[in-house]
């Protein structure tokens, strides 16, 4: 009785921690899941998903290292996992390697100079927070999850390598990719939203 009683408060004890631990990272989680899967629901599966899994493997965590990145990997692990699954992703924006400086050139194209000397600035102003989600979502899902991670926490090339699993000269090569990628991408969501046409619009009136 004895025994199982001490099993019972050990197994209990390491459930607190693991939960006090994960709580400590959900928002980072969130905001990660959200940019690689494009949706709440989605997003929310996948992050209960990972911490099912983080769980039933937490007895070979070692308490006081880095739970954060340990646990990011497995989320990114159970993306991989998911996305391997679907035949295809209709949503995802064809981004070939965009020029550098994608997003300033085509601003300059659409007329928007006058009204800025930054007019990627004028764009990505009118951008909130959740096109820009969007955008990163719609990045091919090896510069998807590189991107992701770096901009919702300002992670270190080291942590995301060590979170995917990779040497730390492709995180740099996937993250200089999906950069300009995702310029790309932001300028698709600017003009499918409406932002491109109302900031011509205003230059117009502003020439008027």
């Amino acid at each position: 009785m004895a025994d199982a009683n001490a099993e019972a408060s050990a197994g209990l004890e390491t459930t607190r921690t693991f939960e006090a631990l994960l709580a400590g990272v959900l928002p980072v989680a969130y905001g990660v899941a959200i940019r690689l899967v494009r949706n709440r629901a989605d997003a929310e599966d996948l992050i209960q998903e990972a911490a099912l899994q983080a769980f039933r493997g937490f007895s070979g965590f070692e308490i006081g290292t880095n739970f954060k990145a340990w646990y990011l990997r497995i989320l990114t692990n159970c993306f991989y996992a998911g996305h391997r699954k679907k035949q295809r992703e209709p949503d995802t924006i064809r981004l070939d390697d965009a020029p550098p400086l994608y997003l300033y050139d085509r601003a300059i194209e659409s007329g928007l100079a006058a009204r800025s000397d930054d007019p990627a600035a004028l764009i990505l102003g009118r951008i909130d927070e959740e096109q820009i989600a969007a955008a990163i979502a719609a990045l091919p899902p090896e510069f998807r999850v590189v991107t992701a991670l770096y901009f919702i926490d300002d992670m270190s090339y080291e942590e995301i390598a060590a979170i995917v699993d990779c040497p730390i000269g492709t995180v740099r090569s996937r993250l200089h990719r999906g950069r300009r990628m995702l310029q790309k991408a932001l300028w698709h969501f600017a003009e499918e939203r409406g932002v491109i046409s109302a900031l011509q619009a205003n230059a117009k009136s502003a020439e008027a």
